[in-house]
């Protein structure tokens, strides 16, 4: 049997569980909204991709080859503070 309060809980329960969806939806919006950054993602896959291709190469460079795996560790990491920097302080 349906009764005045069961359906009273019932809506309480479809109204919150609504209320989480879309502030989900929202702050996975501005989430999605910062973290795209399509330059910075694509720089850190082409960083990727060199740092392998230095790894390949053969190592009789005279340590040139090691100081580029090293520089390019670095940069990086240095585009990943950017991009973590730039989803924890979104532009106004």
């Amino acid at each position: 049997m349906i009764t005045k309060s069961s359906v009273g809980r019932v809506a309480v329960v479809l109204t919150a569980l609504g209320s989480v969806l879309v502030g989900g939806f929202w702050a996975g919006q501005a989430t999605a909204e910062r973290e795209s950054q399509p330059q910075m993602r694509s720089a850190l896959a082409n960083l990727r991709q060199a740092k392998g291709n230095l790894q390949q190469a053969s190592s009789d460079k005279g340590g040139h080859r090691v100081a580029a795996v090293r520089l390019v560790d670095q940069a990086i990491a240095q585009t990943q503070a950017g991009i973590e920097f730039d989803n924890k302080n979104p532009r106004k």
